[in-house]
């Protein structure tokens, strides 16, 4: 009995000796053996983890500027104050409603213009009585009904007229195509009358002193700074003219009158000062506002 247990115990003794040699040498191969396999690939993993993680705050914050950056120039634009845009005739005429002119809007419009450019005498000089008017149109006449009523004895006065470079009735517009618009709209009137287109589009005015030399002409229809012109050159006279129509009250797509268009306005102010306010004056010529 004493003998076996010994027996057992040794050798158990020595079997427990053998594997705990061996469990060192396992446990010490495994230190050696893992760094070398396992080290180096975990430093890279970290390496690149945080190249990427750095590369993403870049970037979140590029657009994080960005944003700032936009929202500050949306705040700035939103603060400026907005420049009111300055009114214009059009603006002005599209809210209201059109009013037939009168013969006191010709005359501010006169002692306007002349304010810095005549003495208070001469401005003065330059007022028109109600005599040297006709009625005014009520927008309410065609061309041809409004001339019926301001000149009843058409018939009678066209047949008396019988010289050359110079007309009865003389009818001023601010355009060539607004010339022909009216001197279509004369059918109704003229009758046997002869009307002559004076404007500058495509017309040379040697041609149009030519045409009044020619013949007899009752009726001249244009814009004012070709009237102006013909009367300078003595192409067209005022000794047989009795009666000057404005086209006051037409306007164009931009809702301007004939004395709202500048160069149009000087034109006819120069008209007026070619002869047109002395012979109404002298009570020769009367004016009427279409």
């Amino acid at each position: 009995m004493g003998d076996d247990l010994g027996d057992e115990w040794w050798t158990h003794e020595g079997n427990s000796g053998a594997s705990e040699a061996e469990e060192e040498t396992h446990v010490e191969k495994q230190p050696t053996e893992k760094p070398n396999a396992k080290i180096k690939p975990e430093k890279r993993k970290s390496v690149t983890e945080k190249t990427v993680k750095a590369k993403k705050t870049k970037k979140n914050e590029q657009k994080e500027c960005i944003i700032t950056q936009k929202k500050e120039i949306e705040d700035e634009k939103s603060t400026k104050p907005k420049r009111k845009r300055k009114k214009t005739i059009t603006d002005v005429l599209s809210s209201s409603e059109p009013k037939p002119g009168c013969p006191a809007d010709l005359q501010s419009l006169v002692t306007q213009y002349f304010s810095d450019k005549r003495s208070v005498i001469e401005q003065e000089e330059l007022k028109l009585l109600d005599s040297c008017f006709l009625s005014s149109n009520d927008l309410t006449h065609t061309l041809s009904s409004y001339l019926k009523q301001v000149c009843p004895k058409w018939s009678k006065i066209q047949k008396q007229h019988t010289e050359k470079s110079s007309v009865v009735l003389l009818i001023v517009c601010s355009s060539a195509l607004r010339t022909i618009e009216l001197i279509k709209q004369l059918t109704a009137f003229k009758g046997e009358a002869k009307a002559l287109k004076l404007f500058a589009k495509h017309i040379k005015i040697e041609e149009q002193v030519k045409l009044l030399q020619k013949g007899v002409t009752h009726i001249g229809v244009g814009t004012p700074g070709r009237i102006s012109a013909l009367i300078e050159k003595e192409g067209l006279g005022l000794q047989a003219l009795r009666y000057v129509v404005l086209d006051w009250n037409w306007r164009d797509q931009k809702l301007r009158r004939m004395v709202d268009v500048p160069e149009v306005k000087l034109d006819f102010m120069k008209l007026l000062e070619n002869g047109i306010l002395n012979g109404c004056k002298e009570d020769k010529i009367k004016i009427g506002l279409f």
